[in-house]
Formats: C-alpha cells, structure tokens, sequence
C-alpha cells in the first residue's frame, strides 16, 4: 500500500509540474505575440509634408497658395504617408481641412487649378510674388496622360511648381489622368479633368 501511495503521489508531483511548465510556456510565447504586434505598429512611417513652390528664372522660390474669396491665404501642400516619394497627393490646408486640389474642367486655352471644399466651393490657388503679384496656376500643355502645370506671369511667361521636402529632395507638380474621358471624376459636384501629384523628377 505505501509503495502505491508514493507512486501515485509521485504522478500527481510530475503532472503538477508539467502544468506549471505548460502554463510558463503560454504566458511566454503571449509576451512574444505582443512584442512582435508593438514593433509591427511602431514601423509605419510618419507623415512629411512638403511645400510647394514656383521656380522664378531669376532662382527665386514663390510660395504657391490657396486664397479664399475673402483674400484669406492658406497653405497649398504635398503629403507623403509613405517610404514612397515616387507619387505625393497635393491638398490646400484650409480652416483645419485638408481640400483635394485638381485641374478642372475648362474650355479656355490654359486649364485652371483649384481647391476644392467639401460643399463644392472653388478656391483660387495661386504664385505669390515678393511684390505682392498673384500669378495664375495652370495646366498649359499634355504629354501623354501628364498635364504640365505651371505659374504664368503677366507677359505669359512659365514658372515650374516643384514639391520641396524637408531634406531638399525636389518632384515635379504635374497633373495626372488615368482615364481618356473629358472628365476624370466630379468631386464634391466640381468636373475634374486631372489629377495634381508630386512626382518624380524626369531628366530625360
């Protein structure tokens, strides 16, 4: 009878033990599950945001902005929510929101660039000189499915609109289609023609 007792006092010793180790091994292999779940969410990499500026032939950078009916002058910026640079959304920083910026639809010679608000409402955006100037932004030409955009001047002449980052990088704002319709998508009730991006710089 003792030798049955201690054996089976013994299988109750090894099965105890054998649960607390089970039970060890689970709380680890959770500690590990939620490491490799923090350092997964901590990879995403923040938001940079670039300005966008006029390239004067003197050299000289004009800020290109949103102005309201008012005279009110928001920013105009790129976004990147990537690693990706190759392709930035464009949007005019306006009273906390951020507007979708895009050139219309438009029968005269040189296509317009606007912000949109969210009940339709088109806001000029334009390159502002040190002399107080506000040249017009436009789509003046297409190659392909990419509208060239640019500031013009009283006498006509073309300013590149380049995106600027933080670091100095430069890409191009060009307009963007993605279908060979007349209009590319209505937005807030406005008839787009393209889409604006910084994308890219092609030296070719």
């Amino acid at each position: 009878m003792n030798t049955l007792k201690i054996t089976l006092n013994a299988t109750r010793i090894v099965t105890i033990l054998a649960f607390f180790i089970l039970l060890l091994g689970c709380k680890n292999e959770k500690k590990i599950n939620i490491v490799e779940d923090s350092s997964e969410v901590g990879a995403s990499l923040d938001e940079i945001i670039w300005h966008i500026k006029a390239i004067h032939p003197d050299g000289k950078l004009l800020d290109v902005k949103a102005i309201g009916k008012d005279g009110t002058i928001y920013d105009v910026k790129a976004i990147q929510d990537s690693d990706d640079n190759n392709d930035l959304d464009i949007k005019a920083f306006v009273k906390g929101k951020r507007l979708p910026v895009k050139v219309l639809v438009s029968e005269d010679k040189y296509m317009p660039v606007k912000a949109i608000d969210a009940d339709g409402t088109i806001i000029d955006v334009k390159a502002l000189t040190a002399d107080g100037q506000k040249l017009d932004v436009k789509g003046v030409s297409k190659t392909g499915n990419i509208i060239n955009i640019k500031a013009i001047n009283k006498k006509g002449e073309f300013y590149g609109i380049k995106a600027i980052a933080p670091k100095g990088w430069l890409n191009d704002v060009k307009g963007v289609k993605t279908s060979k319709d007349p209009v590319e998508a209505i937005i807030n009730g406005v008839e787009v023609y393209a889409h604006i991006k910084g994308v890219t710089q092609n030296y070719n």
